[in-house]
């Protein structure tokens, strides 16, 4: 069927908008918020984010967030809509708008990493899904400004790795007791009331969120209401739980006590460090008192009072985010010093927690055992990703030791499938016919291919380098890019391909020439097509922005297209 001009009016207006001059006015609104909120001016925030939401440019970058560039674009609503033609994202673009109602969420249950337990998901319809991304281009900008220093999860910026040098900078050069802390089923306990009088924004927006809040779950035909709580998988859910939580930084650290305790909070998991047990007891009674405000309560079984270098009520160090904290007794040349250099007879060590190294064990174990009957190269291709995610995720902590053993299990595991395929074979033609030497790598797990020769990936290739904290309550909202362009290419899990291309482009998209910010999905994209030509040195590869990359992509195979035409 033949589109009518007016539908191709609709489609060329949505390609050829320009996105540069859309983010950019965006983001000059969100960093005048920003300041408003910083000065305390919340006359000039409500009216600067009534404007912002409003306007045509916001309402485009929300469609194009959840239609184009979230991961999860693809996963329906109740209403079955998961994935919208250029003509349905500009009419929606043109039809968004705050109001006072909202459609139910789909319930979608997901496996809870390392436990048999699942998580409920809530996915809200497109349409709701863009409205919440409209709020949350508002809303975020606001409370950036006003966020505690040491709260790091679902913040733009901010990443795990931040939170853990935070600890290890405060326990570096003293041994401390630890409340290792754990918020009981946070997203779905959050009082309503509460987090709305904490919001204190603007009536149209304060009826909005309560909507979403209180719209309910579908699960398969059965509606389920929701009192409280901010069902997880909603673009705004992770804004609307940190700003439920702000405030329990400061209500902690303010004790009044000689010295004050320092509070590491990720999302619902915080840790609460100081010099005594006592100390300890009193942040967490505090904790509970404020927490109940909310409607929350601590976790019995998750929190628990530890010391970092002795054992106290049978606990020692703590594991956070996957991270093991613990302080090792050390002879005179391996000790650290205080600030008078004198010695303390202890190193303080991050690394991989136990539980993590072994669901990485058991995570590769299980690909290679089902991957038995497939060709070399699939394997090589499904395991890459996985150790290379991990190892870039610890790589700024004390990991090599991990590395090593994790490479030594990977290996007899490959043996064994080497061993399964060809059982008549001895163990000398198994290894001349699956590994090879590569230059200094000495003998490594490969296959040549059709263009390359492909190599399986090794966790202790990766190098080992110290995470540089983000600085205070700096945000990507205050307009500082050199800062962020060179943090991002500095990021632990940045690998060290993008890194050097954010390096050579300066933090910037060679298609739309706008800096990267935290948040945008990035892609490495061929700028001689391979379709054309299979080059894939560094001199043909480029970073830009996943909505940029498939604009990109289009042309490339339109190009093509004209090439082939007989003239």
């Amino acid at each position: 069927m033949k589109k009518s001009k007016a539908q191709k009016n609709l489609t060329t207006e949505w390609n050829t908008l320009d996105w540069r001059k859309l983010e950019v006015r965006v983001f000059k609104l969100q960093n005048r918020i920003f300041k408003a909120s910083s000065r305390g001016d919340m006359k000039t925030v409500k009216k600067l984010q009534k404007t912002l939401m409003k306007s045509w440019s916001a309402k485009c970058l929300a469609v194009r967030r959840v239609t184009q560039d979230n991961r999860g674009k693809k996963t329906a609503g109740v209403d079955g809509v998961k994935q919208l033609t250029q003509i349905a994202r500009i009419d929606l673009a043109r039809n968004l708008k705050l109001s006072d109602d909202a459609k139910p969420l789909r319930r979608v249950w997901i496996p809870k990493p390392g436990t048999e337990e699942k998580r409920p998901l809530g996915i809200p319809t497109m349409k709701d899904r863009a409205a919440q991304a409209l709020a949350k281009i508002g809303l975020e900008p606001e409370w950036e400004a006003q966020f505690e220093p040491n709260s790091y999860g679902f913040r733009p910026g901010r990443s795990c790795h931040d939170a853990i040098q935070a600890i290890y900078t405060d326990l570096n050069q003293r041994a401390k007791f630890v409340l290792d802390a754990d918020i009981a089923k946070c997203f779905d306990r959050i009082n309503h009331s509460a987090l709305l009088e904490k919001l204190d924004t603007f009536p149209r927006l304060r009826r909005q969120i309560k909507a979403w809040m209180k719209a309910g779950c579908m699960d398969g035909s059965t509606l389920f209401l929701t009192e409280e709580g901010t069902p997880q998988g909603g673009v705004i859910s992770p804004l609307l739980a940190n700003i439920a939580l702000h405030g329990l930084e400061t209500a902690i650290t303010g004790i009044p006590i000689k010295r004050r305790p320092r509070v590491v909070r990720y999302a619902d998991d915080f840790v609460v460090i100081a010099n005594s047990p006592e100390i300890i007891e009193r942040c967490k009674k505090v904790a509970e008192e404020w927490l109940q405000e909310m409607g929350l309560e601590l976790k019995p079984s998750k929190t628990r009072i530890t010391h970092t270098f002795h054992e106290y009520q049978g606990n020692l160090g703590f594991d956070f985010l996957g991270f093991s904290v613990r302080q090792y007794p050390v002879g005179k040349y391996h000790t650290a010093y205080n600030g008078k250099k004198q010695s303390l007879g202890f190193k303080t060590l991050i690394k991989p927690s136990r539980k993590s190294v072994t669901n990485q064990m058991k995570k590769l174990g299980e690909i290679i055992h089902s991957y038995r009957s497939a060709p070399q190269a699939g394997v090589i291709h499904k395991l890459n990703p996985i150790i290379s995610g991990w190892s870039n995720y610890y790589s700024s902590a004390v990991s090599k030791k991990t590395f090593s053993r994790l490479d030594d299990y990977v290996f007899w595991r490959l043996f064994a499938w080497a061993n399964h395929r060809h059982p008549n074979k001895g163990r000398r033609w198994q290894k001349k016919r699956y590994w090879h030497r590569v230059g200094n790598r000495g003998w490594v797990f490969g296959v040549k291919t059709e263009n390359a020769f492909l190599i399986l990936n090794q966790h202790d290739r990766t190098d080992i380098v110290r995470h540089v904290k983000v600085q205070g309550t700096k945000s990507p909202y205050d307009g500082n890019w050199i800062y962020w362009s060179s943090r991002q290419g500095k990021h632990p899990q940045t690998s060290a391909k993008m890194a050097f291309l954010l390096k050579r482009q300066k933090g910037r998209c060679s298609h739309c020439g706008l800096f990267f910010k935290d948040g945008d999905l990035l892609e490495i994209d061929h700028i001689i097509p391979r379709s054309v030509r299979r080059v894939d040195g560094y001199n043909n590869l480029q970073v830009l922005h996943r909505h940029c990359h498939d604009l990109k992509t289009a042309q490339d195979r339109a190009d093509e297209v004209l090439m082939t035409k007989p003239k």
